[in-house]
This record gives structure tokens, C-alpha cells and sequence, in this order.
């Protein structure tokens, strides 16, 4: 019951949802401070902390390191909650661009992409989907990079198979659609940003609306949905 094109789908994406916009940051260093400084709050709330950051102390390690814990923490707070431990993460990612990577993150995305990963997941909160997140959207390597709701949404649909833990059912979706990603960062980026669209506005975990899905044709979810 899968659709025949991983690009069909993406397509049929961008005619429900319109194209996406730009991404918050390109910049490696950028993305990882994005994913730490917010916890469970809307896309809105991450940005104006985000801004925050960017605006009060700087995107430098050694200005995040200058930051006192008290203004990181006032900047977190915008956020979500426990804004005291993502004040501390933020000095700690400084921290490791400094020690681990010479202060520049470049060096990390020069490398091979099995060692480019497996150095990006010294960052906090940065797994393998982090990882690939930050080597697509700096145009670094052409990966299908998902996060959970791109990966729900991919699984319903029938590609892979739902695995024990969520590094299994991610390496199979990967794994099933290897031969249709190509290399163009544009599509994947478009594709990372619709997929997760999708997943929270109509394929959610709980309670999705089915019946209002563009891709509800060829799902095999909605097919068993039916026959139940």
C-alpha cells in the first residue's frame, strides 16, 4: 500500500501544506544551540528563545561561556521548564566546541560521515537523528534525515518496519527508501520539514485525522484503519 515515489509523496505534501519555510539556522552550531534551548514547547517558543540567545549573548562559544549562568538561564526560561539544567547544557556544547573541536565545528563536517555523526553526538541531546539533521541541513551530506514525526509518518505509510526501540524502526525506513533520496539537499530539507509538518498536524500519535490526510490512498495505516 505505499506510494510507488518517495518524491510523489514529498509532492503531494508541499501541494497540502505549501512549500516550508527556510530553516531557523543552517549552521551546525546554530542547530545544536536550537535543539538544547527549549524543552517541549511550540516551534514558536524555541525560536523566541532562540532569538533571544543569538540577540543577549551571541552564537560564540566563548560568548556563552562569558554569559553568566543567571542571563543563560533567563534565556532558557523562555523556552519551557527546566531552564537552570538547559543554561548549563548551553555552556557545556561551548564548551565542547572549544575542547573537542578546536572552537570550530567545521572540522567535525570535514570528516567522513561515519566519524562526522558519531562526533556530532558528543553534543547534548544530539542522537544519530540530530546528527544527520545537522549534516543535511549545512549541506554536508545529501542523508534522509527524520525526526519522530517524519519517521511515524514513513512507518504508517509502510516503509520499514516498526523495530523493538527507535534506532531500529529509523535505520529501516532508512534503509527501505535508500534508493529513491538522491542528492539534492533542497528536496531533503523540504522533505524533513514536511514530514515532521505532517506528523503533527494531521498524523499524530494520538487520535490522527485520517480522513483530511493527502496520503490517506495509498497508507497502509488508513487500510487497516478500514478493515478493523
Amino acid at each position: 500500500m505505499k506510494q510507488k515515489s518517495f518524491s510523489k509523496i514529498i509532492a503531494k505534501l508541499r501541494s497540502h501544506y505549501g512549500e516550508p519555510p527556510p530553516p531557523k539556522t543552517t549552521d551546525a552550531l546554530g542547530i545544536i544551540l536550537y535543539e538544547n534551548i527549549a524543552y517541549l514547547v511550540s516551534d514558536e517558543k524555541r525560536d523566541a528563545a532562540f532569538d533571544a540567545l543569538k540577540k543577549k549573548t551571541g552564537l560564540k562559544p566563548t560568548k556563552i561561556l562569558a554569559a553568566s549562568g543567571e542571563e543563560l538561564n533567563r534565556i532558557a526560561r523562555l523556552g519551557g521548564g527546566h531552564p537552570e539544567l538547559r543554561g548549563a547544557r548551553l555552556q557545556e556544547i561551548a564548551r565542547i566546541v572549544l575542547h573537542d573541536f578546536e572552537g570550530d565545528l567545521n572540522n567535525a563536517l570535514q570528516l567522513p560521515l561515519p566519524q562526522a555523526k558519531k562526533s556530532l553526538q558528543l553534543f547534548p541531546s544530539i542522537g544519530l537523528p540530530g546528527a544527520e539533521k545537522i549534516l543535511l541541513f549545512t549541506r554536508t551530506y545529501p542523508v534522509l534525515a527524520l525526526e519522530s514525526n517524519g519517521l511515524r509518518v514513513l512507518l504508517r505509510l509502510g516503509f520499514g518496519e516498526e523495530g523493538k526501540n527507535y534506532a531500529r524502526s529509523y535505520a529501516s525506513v532508512q534503509e527501505d527508501l535508500k534508493g529513491e533520496i538522491g542528492s539534492d539537499f533542497d528536496f531533503l530539507i523540504s522533505a524533513y520539514q514536511l514530514l515532521r509538518k505532517h506528523g503533527q498536524e494531521l498524523c499524530r500519535r494520538t487520535k490522527p485525522q485520517c480522513e483530511s490526510c493527502p496520503l490517506q490512498s495509498s497508507c497502509a495505516y488508513y487500510s487497516r484503519l478500514r478493515k478493523i
